[in-house]
């Protein structure tokens, strides 16, 4: 049989570039005259901010560390052992860079089982043992401590979670079986489903003990000693550690049924990960642990080998790397510095970019518009908006008067943008609008200032062509929300300079947004390929497929939301006025449905009622639709809708709009909401051959997104 230590040495072979995690014993004695202790630190030897991992070569070290304590224990050197992480950072899990490299199924079966062949060694040894979360944990960073006889956590802790399946895999060092045998089902499909499920939302510290993870919880400043006093009462009896029994009847199941309701609102099915993690908690109702670990050991091993994860590894590493090093971005040198902020407009987009700069830069942000009564709504919006922060403990009473002081509004341009040194507009979406302000702000502003335009469609070279120093005119597209969605897409135009480019990209960082470069085409990136993608909904629906069946041929690509419930979201008119742009610029390929002009010259709000809990078709839009005889099935109209996506992303590379497949993807993610588990689209349409079918070849290299050849 192969040893844990000779499997670990095997698997490091596919881990060149591992950063290894060293797990270092050192012993103490417990206050109280409790007696003598073991911790093991994990540390990777790099600053407090780089987190800890867990790759072969660190399994193997941290089970050498246990073979120490496990020998003291049996011995009676010890009373017992903890285990805890380098300042602010416990440990954040598996290796993934390393995963992602995986060719054979043996070698991530490998994987799993030296993960439970460690960690369980901690529930095995001789003497109790502690975990003391003392920073960031997920993953097997959570799981390796679930496997201690008890834990703490600290009030301090940023982010806790169980993001598995968010990426595509489940928790498979422990977490699938023995969370839910600890907390109740209920609990434990929260944490690992709908939290992932959520755009892997985290757990504070509070929120850790509520759920009865942690058996106590400390402040941070001092929290290993205070942690080091609790575990020598529990020793010494002076403190009895209660858990609530685990109801493991009916509740069970019915927590595993919400869990699969999640799974299908989420991803319609599109997705395995969350299914297998479900299966698991299902089986644990049991409690054999080591049928779970074994059921753990398999589901990792076929999800490593499948495209959901390198997917979801493919997009983590877009957000968490390409996002911030953006591709063609100017020497950050060259950007100019940014000391007041003017907006022009006071409506609610124009108010939310206020409140952004506002809290991001924290430096004057003035706005205007054509009248008082407007100005002093959207400085009303920003003043409200800070009141709320303050209220839920965000920020203090001396910052929320000290932002608020900050935001003011005027009629005069002249007054408010003289000493400005960026400007965005905000108005209506009308070329000739956009132009004459332009004009009004350039007479005024200084001669350094940017100015900068927040076009969802429109092209900034035109929008910069009657002024004289067009090369300050540069596109800063958000999306709405803006306080939620992260994408910034930073147009630009024909004259654009690289001193206003690279201030662009500078206030872009400051204001915490992901900034991709585009190309000054019509509709930029994500809402061509949006316009394209729901365009062809349209175009089924208006030659005769009912509603529900062109929106129900998507659910397999698991998006956040159907086509007509984004449009609902986006606004009928502003769909409607990007594809009369789009149109205008591709003919041939872009369309304007008689339908949806209907809908917004009916002033509906969306193609759909709620009146009954659920999104049926409203039946005064039904009304209006015209529609021809073509009725199609789900998949010939799924086929049709993801050819023409991958037409116009194919056109759009050809054409320069971005350096790169990666970036098309990038902006789907962080602009959209689409999944990890698609990796934007580009992995997807290669996956399921469309790429090959429509352009004749894949977007990315083998490999990329996908099993290396």
């Amino acid at each position: 049989m192969t040893t844990t230590a000779e499997l670990l040495k095997g698997a490091a072979e596919l881990f060149p570039d591992e950063v290894v995690t060293q797990a270092h014993v050192r012993h103490l004695d417990l206050p109280g005259g409790a007696g003598r202790f073991a911790l093991i630190t994990l540390d990777n030897g790099l600053d407090h901010t780089k987190p800890t991992t867990f790759g072969p070569q660190s399994l193997a070290n941290l089970n050498t560390a246990i073979d120490q304590v496990e020998a003291e224990a049996a011995n009676g050197d010890i009373v017992g052992a903890g285990v805890t992480g380098k300042p602010f950072i416990f440990a954040v899990g598996a290796d993934l860079k390393g995963v992602e490299l995986l060719k054979e199924q043996s070698d991530a079966l490998a994987i799993g089982k030296g993960g439970h062949d460690v960690f369980k060694r901690l529930s095995g040894l001789a003497v109790p043992t502690f975990a003391y979360y003392n920073g960031a944990a997920m993953g097997g960073g959570v799981e390796v401590g679930l496997h201690c006889s008890y834990r703490t956590v600290s009030k301090a802790i940023p982010a806790f979670s169980l993001p598995e399946v968010f990426l595509g895999l489940v928790p498979g060092w422990g977490g699938c079986a023995i969370l839910p045998n600890l907390i109740g089902a209920e609990r434990a499909v929260s944490v690992i489903i709908e939290n992932s499920l959520s755009q892997n939302r985290q757990l504070k510290g509070a929120q850790v003990f509520e759920l009865g993870i942690a058996d106590a919880i400390f402040e941070g400043a001092d929290f290993l000693e205070q942690s080091l006093l609790w575990t020598a009462s529990v020793l010494k009896g002076e403190i009895a550690v209660e858990r609530p029994e685990v109801d493991r009847g009916e509740a069970w199941d019915q927590a595993v049924a919400k869990g699969r309701f999640i799974a299908d609102s989420k991803v319609h099915g599109a997705a395995p990960a969350a299914y297998r993690a479900l299966d698991i908690i299902e089986a644990a109702k049991d409690g054999d642990l080591q049928k779970g670990f074994d059921a753990e050991d398999q589901a990792l091993a076929d999800l490593i080998m499948g495209g959901e994860l390198r997917s979801g590894i493919y997009a983590f590493n877009l957000v968490q790397k390409r996002g911030k090093r953006p591709a063609g971005a100017p020497d950050k040198s060259l950007a100019r510095p940014v000391t007041k902020v003017g907006v022009v407009g006071a409506g609610l987009m124009a108010s939310q970019l206020a409140l952004l700069f506002l809290r991001r830069l924290e430096v004057p942000v003035v706005l205007t518009d054509i009248d008082q009564e407007r100005i002093d709504k959207g400085v009303g919006y920003v003043h409200a908006e800070i009141e709320k922060l303050l209220g839920k403990g965000r920020i203090n009473q001396d910052k929320a008067n000290r932002l608020k002081a900050l935001v003011t509004g005027v009629l005069d341009k002249a007054e408010g943008f003289a000493d400005a040194d960026f400007v965005i507009e905000a108005v209506f979406e009308e070329m000739s609008v956009k132009q004459k302000v332009f004009a009004e702000v350039e007479a005024v502003a200084p001669a350094h200032a940017i100015l900068a335009t927040n076009t969802s469609s429109l092209s900034v070279s035109e929008m910069a062509s009657q002024l004289k120093h067009p090369e300050r005119v540069v596109g800063f597209h958000f999306f709405n929300p803006v306080a939620v969605l992260p994408l910034l897409e930073i147009v630009r135009g024909e004259k654009t300079d690289d001193a206003s480019l690279a201030t662009a990209f500078g206030v872009a960082k400051k204001l915490k947004k992901t900034a991709v470069l585009t190309k000054d085409a019509p509709a930029f990136v994500v809402n061509r390929i949006l316009t394209r993608f729901m365009g062809e909904i349209q175009n089924v629906i208006d030659e005769g497929t009912p509603v529900a069946t062109a929106e129900k041929a998507i659910e397999p690509l698991g998006l956040p939301m159907s086509p007509l419930v984004l449009l609902e979201l986006v606004g009928p008119a502003i769909g409607l006025h990007v594809s009369e742009t789009l149109n205008r610029a591709f003919p041939e390929r872009f369309t304007v449905s008689e339908n949806l002009a209907a809908v917004v010259k009916a002033g509906k709000r969306g193609f759909y009622v709620y009146d009954s809990g659920k999104p049926e078709l409203d039946p005064e839009v039904a009304a209006l639709l015209k529609q021809g005889d073509t009725v199609l099935t789900e998949e010939q109209v799924r086929d049709r809708v993801l050819d023409a996506v991958a037409q116009e992303i194919g056109l759009m590379l050809e054409e320069g709009v971005v350096a790169e497949a990666q970036d098309i993807d990038l902006c789907l993610i962080t602009g959209a909401g689409w999944p990890f588990h698609l990796g934007g689209i580009t992995p997807y349409l290669d996956r399921e051959g469309v790429s090959q079918r429509v352009n004749g070849k894949p977007f990315l290299a083998p490999g990329v997104a996908s099993v290396p050849a």
